[in-house]
């Protein structure tokens, strides 16, 4: 097979091209990658091997399937039910954990078991004090059968290698039953073929509704029996004896579409049993993600910090379609595309920071992200809200795809038709539900009819103004007066009395009685948030929104007070509300563009100084280094935005607003070739911003347009320990 034939070459490359290099050995930026930062805490991260933008996330599963382990993984607990090769990274819900694998000694129950009783069910403690995690390799010892569990993975295939104890009745177990969370089996199958190869598949429900996956599993060793056990046979007991210290590898792949495409991508991926090639081409493939942007930070870590911000914003969105291009659809069918299809699109956090990254760093993959999005409206009939492995789920609130493709092509990226995309944004604009048939009614949400009314309004309004920016790109006049005037909903809101955004009812009375410190978890007028944090989300307009307040003096006081007010948050709150200065939330994405308006406004001084203030107290190297979720890599992405100095506040709006930066160098890789980030005099100290040159020229703007950096160059910024506006 010519795929197969392919693949041993890349893997001889790989492996000549390793042993001519040089006695001393280049950075490598892996080696700043912590992936257990945001294992604790809130964070909720994946940890285990992958590749960027993988199907496969191999890694533990816990027992435990409470809020903390929606990853699968937290430092409170080291229990593993097995090894799943589906995880999702840094959300706020739980679902996958498919295809999970145990290895195991002697006779087992076949269930998750209790983490009170250590011989029930599967499991094990992992022994964490020798876990080993890094990117792309992942091993730990599972202590209950004196086991070293050790895993690697391609993009579409995991390759596990664990060295069992002498036992005359060792195993490998495949769980088809166990997912986590809220996830529950459906229907499974799996059949062995021959002594060595296992297949089978997975459907569940969840999070997803309606999930299916394949796999075909390969064993170096061939196995002596294998059985299938437990509740409606969903687990497959593969049995063979071993001799103390003997390792046994095996092969999995997965598939979204079919057995046959699983196969396919096991024997074209991992064609032979080299783990060292495997591991050190997924540490490869890490390396060229992460040189992307090569930083020169004199603190070092500051410096992990940073790589393991990108390595965390690389895992999703996840590749979702078969080597051969086939890809299940948003309707349930099977398709065939030679653009690569993705899945796990976290919209409303991703929108802001991690999307607009894409952009500037991988516009190639940013096309295929678009590219995938429009394919989904086709088949469902609107953009992606958030959307996993071929389900839309609808969590959260607006039209969060929109602000994405409209990005795209107001900044011209390629890889898909921007007439189509736009006929994408236009008819999920115009579909009369989640709140929008009462906006299209009513020229907003009202609050006494609709859950959530401000944050549904507010973000819808974020898409219009984004839509509007794609229409103007695109020359369409009529479009871009109608979505501009769209996006100006928010206003309705605006309660000069107070100074804060609070729900309207049908009659045009603002919601009372009103306490702007009160939030209840998706079950009032705001998402995850309060009056406080929901009064500043309009990045869209935010010079018009400033005279709401009677002036621009006026809206920076207010804004300050954001700062100093108390950090309380009353009623039935989200865990979600986090990482609090006064009442801004930077755990939480609808306060993640608020430090920025500060420059927008003309006090740049003010977006320096807490700009810093997050960035040294709420991102750490440490098991509860993020201060909420990561969320699929939004988390992260503010962070390298802010440490490169700037930040996209207007979702499509091209353009990029100064903060501080903390690095003293970076070389980004853009679609014109690399852009160079200077700054001199950068310490703690001098966090503001003095003067700026683009290519040696003055630059007297408090932006930076995406066109400037896409196209190559030199950006040199000089620091200060003084408050200066250099525009």
């Amino acid at each position: 097979m010519k795929i197969m034939k392919n693949s041993i070459m890349a893997l001889a490359l790989l492996l000549t091209a390793c042993a001519q290099q040089p006695a001393e050995q280049q950075e490598r930026l892996t080696d700043y990658v912590n992936p257990l930062i945001g294992s604790g805490g809130h964070g909720h991260v994946f940890v285990g091997a992958s590749v960027p933008f993988g199907m496969v996330q191999l890694g533990p599963t816990s027992i435990n399937q409470t809020w903390d382990w929606c990853s699968g993984y937290h430092q409170d607990e080291a229990s593993v039910i097995g090894f799943s090769h589906t995880h999702l990274s840094g959300t706020g819900i739980g679902d996958l954990f498919d295809v999970t694998v145990m290895p195991v000694t002697g006779e087992v129950t076949y269930e998750r078991g209790t983490i009170d009783n250590p011989n029930s069910g599967l499991w094990s403690m992992a022994e964490r004090t020798n876990e080993i995690v890094k990117p792309g390799y992942y091993s730990v010892p599972l202590m209950r059968y004196g086991i070293k569990a050790e895993m690697t993975a391609t993009a579409r295939v995991g390759l596990h290698r664990y060295t069992f104890p002498e036992s005359q009745e060792a195993a490998i177990v495949f769980d088809l039953e166990n997912g986590g969370c809220w996830d529950k089996s459906t229907e499974t199958f799996m059949q062995a073929e021959g002594n060595n190869r296992v297949v089978g598949y997975r459907y569940s429900k969840g999070w997803a509704k309606n999930q299916r996956i394949y796999f075909a599993a390969e064993f170096a060793k061939p196995f002596d029996s294998f059985e299938l056990k437990g509740h409606e046979n969903m687990y497959g007991r593969a049995s063979f004896s071993t001799a103390a210290g003997e390792e046994v590898m095996l092969k999995v792949a997965i598939s979204p579409v079919s057995i046959d495409g699983a196969k396919l991508a096991l024997e074209s991926e991992i064609p032979a049993w080299d783990f060292a090639a495997v591991q050190a081409a997924a540490v490869d493939a890490w390396e060229n993600e992460l040189a992307r942007i090569k930083v020169e930070i004199k603190d070092q870590e500051q410096k992990k910090i940073f790589y393991t911000a990108m390595y965390h914003a690389m895992i999703a969105p996840m590749l979702f379609s078969d080597i051969n291009g086939d890809y299940r659809g948003a309707d349930d069918q099977v398709y065939n595309s030679e653009k690569p299809r993705y899945t796990c699109f976290s919209l409303w956090d991703t929108y802001r920071a991690k999307q607009p990254l894409m952009t500037i760093i991988h516009p190639e993959k940013a096309g295929e992200f678009v590219a995938t999005m429009v394919d989904i409206c086709d088949k469902q009939g609107d953009l992606p809200v958030w959307h996993l492995w071929g389900n839309e789920t609808d969590c959260m609130v607006g039209d969060p795809g929109i602000p994405v493709v409209a990005d795209a092509i107001v900044k011209g990226i390629g890889g898909f038709d921007h007439e189509a995309a736009f006929a994408a944004i236009k008819q999920t604009a115009a579909v009369e539900e989640r709140g929008k048939e009462h906006r299209h009614k009513y020229g907003y949400i009202p609050c006494d009819i609709f859950s959530e009314a401000v944050a549904f309004d507010m973000e819808y309004a974020i898409a219009d103004a984004a839509a509007a920016n794609a229409a103007k790109a695109l020359g369409k006049q009529d479009d871009y007066e109608h979505f501009t005037k769209m996006s100006h909903s928010y206003r309705t809101f605006f309660d000069k009395g107070t100074g804060f955004i609070r729900g309207v009812d049908v009659d045009g009375k603002f919601r009372s009685p009103f306490n702007p410190y009160f939030s209840a978890h998706r079950a009032n007028d705001y998402c995850e948030g309060n009056a406080w944090q929901y009064t500043w989300l309009v990045p869209h307009d935010i010079e018009n929104y400033a005279e709401m307040f009677g002036s621009k003096e006026a809206c920076i006081a207010r804004l300050d007070s954001l700062f100093l007010a108390p950090s309380t948050i009353e009623g039935d709150a989200s865990p979600d509300i986090s990482g609090l200065i006064g009442q801004f939330a930077h755990g939480n994405e609808p306060s993640h563009h608020i430090l920025y308006l500060y420059t927008m406004l003309g006090e740049p001084q003010k977006t320096a100084e807490r700009v810093r203030e997050v960035m040294a107290t709420q991102y750490r190297n440490d098991f509860d280094g993020l201060s909420g979720n990561e969320d699929m890599g939004q988390m992260s992405a503010w962070y390298l935005m802010s440490a490169l100095g700037f930040y996209q506040v207007e979702p499509a709006g091209a353009r990029y607003w100064f903060g501080s930066p903390t690095v003293d160098r970076a070389e980004l890789t853009v679609k014109g070739g690399k852009f160079i980030i200077e700054t001199t005099g950068n310490s703690e100290s001098n966090i503001y911003i003095k003067s700026i040159m683009l290519n040696g020229k003055p630059h007297n703007l408090p932006y930076i347009e995406h066109s400037d950096i896409a196209a190559s160059g030199t950006l040199t910024i000089e620091m200060s320990d003084t408050p200066t506006k250099w525009w």
